[in-house]
């Protein structure tokens, strides 16, 4: 057993090593296949990573691209923003030159210009206070102005009412004589308004016969009505005015003439009006004769009413005049 071993060993020493060497020739294959299946994921890695930064490189170079452009456009920009400041600025300077110069100018003038402002400052401060007098002269004038206006105004108003209250006192004495004397032939007795006054006109048919200075009886019952009526209004003027046609008188019975017939008349009636109660004060008497005609006198019918007697009630006028007579005192 020990020879049989002793013949065989090289052999299985052989074998041995070839396997061994089979064994390790394996094992190193193996592991040059995992380095080099590593190596290749690194790199397929590491193209994978370099394709990846070169995209990001490619787009970072496009934004650096659009920036240089954008760039170059604002460089433009720039520059014609840069022309148009520049030509500004000679302008500006050119403008500051001319300002410089007028300056330089207004400052070589200032002195006399102002020595002129401070002789027309004194003349204008002069003629202030001169116009500030005559300014308070004329305030004064104008709140003296403006009392008298008031003053008048208020004066206004009264003769106003008075001459309204004289109106109607008036048309109230016309429409009383008239309602006394309805009963009287409108042809011989008229009342009416003229001139703020009321006229009683009588025909000489219904006061006198022709040529005569006496009054009918129908005539004064006429007359006797109206003092009547004037008994009541005590402030209430008469004034009787005989007149006639322009036929000449013949004189007789101390009658000369046209006057001495119409003063006669007027003076027969007032006579009448006293002694019904009218106070003789308050009666004048006027002989017109032919000079205050109505008509022509040139037919029978117009001469017939110029031959007439007037009867003129005037309201007393005292408290006009009086408000007349302050207003012109006030005026003073």
């Amino acid at each position: 057993m020990k020879k049989s071993f002793s013949v065989t060993s090289p052999l299985l020493g052989l074998a041995l090593l070839a396997a061994g060497a089979t064994s390790l020739t394996s094992c190193v294959t193996a592991k040059r296949y995992e380095d080099l299946q590593a190596r290749q994921q690194s790199e397929a890695q590491a193209r994978t990573t370099a394709e990846s930064q070169l995209r990001q490189t490619k787009a970072d170079l496009q934004k650096t691209t659009d920036a240089l452009a954008e760039a170059h456009l604002n460089q433009k920009r720039l520059a014609a923003d840069s022309a148009q400041t520049g030509n500004a600025l000679r302008r500006t300077r050119t403008l500051y030159t001319q300002l410089t110069d007028s300056y330089d100018k207004l400052l070589k003038n200032s002195d006399r210009a102002l020595a002129d402002r401070n002789a027309d400052y004194g003349k204008l401060a002069k003629d202030l206070a001169t116009r500030e007098g005559q300014l308070g002269a004329l305030d004064q004038s104008l709140q003296k102005t403006k009392a008298d206006l008031t003053a008048r105004e208020a004066k206004l108003t009264e003769l106003t009412q008075a001459l309204a209250d004289k109106d109607k006192a008036v048309n109230d004495l016309k429409t009383r004589v008239s309602n006394a004397l309805l009963s009287f032939n409108s042809k011989d007795l008229q009342v009416k308004l003229k001139d703020g006054k009321v006229y009683v006109s009588l025909s000489e048919q219904l006061l006198f016969k022709s040529g005569s200075s006496k009054v009918d009886p129908k005539g004064q019952e006429a007359l006797k009505t109206l003092a009547t009526v004037l008994q009541e209004q005590k402030d209430v003027n008469v004034v009787v005015e005989g007149h006639t046609d322009n036929v000449p008188m013949r004189p007789s019975g101390g009658i000369q003439d046209n006057w001495d017939l119409s003063a006669l008349r007027a003076t027969d009636i007032a006579r009448l009006l006293t002694t019904a109660g009218v106070e003789p004060s308050r009666i004048t008497a006027a002989g017109r004769s032919q000079y205050v005609p109505v008509a022509a006198n040139d037919s029978p019918q117009d001469k017939a009413l110029n031959r007439r007697t007037e009867i003129i009630l005037t309201p007393k006028l005292d408290e006009l005049f009086q408000i007349l007579d302050s207003s012109s005192g006030a005026a003073k």
